[in-house]
């Protein structure tokens, strides 16, 4: 462990799990899946990516640790989705436990909050838990709040340098202009002091700016660009191609959300739902609806994948020019405020920015990616 970089450590380990996978079987990487997953769902996208991450783990191709769910801010009337999470361990035959994180932002990058209850701090005290315990180092996804992960990184920094193989940052803005870096992104704005601290961590981190640059308010449309991983896709060109409880997986978020308009209380009958029949004049409206996503490289990513121009999933191992995307060595810096800069920097070793290689295809190849990791699921 002290004759690799964790850089190193972190392409020995994808390095192994492609080998593994031409001999006919997997290594899987171990991973952590820091979500604002809720019900009412906030936005769909997050069911989408759970269930990427538990296709990914049915593959043999991740071991889900578990999924740490953020607090739901206090504007918005949810509870995190354990049900969901329910539902995709009984499909898949996984028993990834639900932690909670804290209700409390952190005040400044270096609020480690050392007079938390055990109330509020449970679930960063399992996370860290879960890191001494692993015998490998693990993956850790985050696309909602930075709180939690960037709490635990304070309290034991040298934990985090030897067990946390790599962050895969969904949050900010890619832009390297710092003025219009300044309008800060959604996931910024739950705890800039939270993100501006992830940046500290002593751990690789892959960090995917949801878009290059935010649009001013009224200005603009939200586009694929370079240094974004925001694309957009129609759900009718996925759902139909999956099986029918995926498909009741997806029917049930949709009937508990907004999405859905229908006011009517999350139920309690999650496995008699899933395995009932299709509900497909929902599912057909539902279809007929873009969806925003974001996340989808770094699953890929994470698991020794890449996603090919034309769709394919691919070893990451040899791509080259067939990949869509690409993580590019950088140095960066973030402001308290949340506001970041950056170059790039060949030399660096332990912070990438996530980097659209084909603009025009990465949206219709993202999709594709999709659908066939999604299709395997049962």
């Amino acid at each position: 462990m002290h004759a690799i970089s964790r850089r190193g450590f972190l392409a020995a380990l994808t390095a192994g799990s492609i080998a593994a996978a031409s001999q006919g079987r997997t290594t899987p990487v171990p991973m952590l899946h820091v979500t604002d997953l809720f019900r009412p769902h906030g936005d769909p996208d997050d069911h989408w990516d759970l269930a990427c991450v538990y296709a990914l783990a049915h593959q043999g191709r991740v071991e889900l640790k578990a999924v740490m769910t953020d607090y739901p801010p206090a504007a918005r009337r949810s509870d995190p989705d354990v049900l969901g999470v329910a539902q995709m361990n009984y499909l898949t035959g996984q028993t990834a436990p639900v932690m909670v994180g804290s209700p409390r932002p952190m005040q400044s990058r270096n609020d480690a909050q050392p007079d938390a209850t055990p109330l509020e701090d449970g679930g960063i005290r399992a996370l860290l838990r879960l890191l001494r315990e692993s015998p490998r180092p693990l993956v850790i996804n985050v696309l909602g709040s930075c709180c939690d992960v960037a709490i635990a990184g304070r309290r034991e920094p040298k934990l985090f340098a030897k067990k946390c193989a790599a962050i895969y940052l969904n949050a900010g803005t890619g832009t390297p202009d710092k003025a219009k870096a300044a309008r800060l992104e959604y996931n910024v704005n739950l705890n800039p002091a939270g993100y501006a601290a992830m940046f500290d961590l002593p751990c690789p981190i892959y960090w995917m700016p949801c878009f290059e640059e935010m649009p001013a308010k009224g200005q603009g449309s939200r586009d694929v660009m370079e240094f974004g991983t925001f694309y957009r896709f129609l759900q009718g060109d996925i759902l139909p191609a999956l099986s029918p409880r995926m498909k009741n997986f997806f029917a049930w978020m949709y009937k508990h959300g907004r999405t859905g308009k229908i006011a009517e209380p999350p139920g309690c009958d999650w496995l008699r739902y899933l395995l009932g029949p299709n509900d497909d004049a929902l599912l057909a409206r539902q279809g007929a609806l873009y969806r925003n996503m974001w996340c989808t490289g770094g699953f890929l990513h994470a698991a020794g994948l890449t996603a090919a121009r034309d769709g394919r999933i691919i070893p990451l191992a040899g791509s080259g020019d067939e990949a869509v995307f690409t993580f590019e060595p950088i140095r960066v810096r973030c402001s308290d405020s949340g506001v970041t800069e950056w170059t790039k920097a060949a030399s660096a070793k332990d912070r990438f920015i996530f980097r659209v290689l084909d603009p025009e295809k990465y949206a219709a190849a993202m999709t594709a990616a999709m659908k066939s990791l999604l299709a395997t699921l049962p």
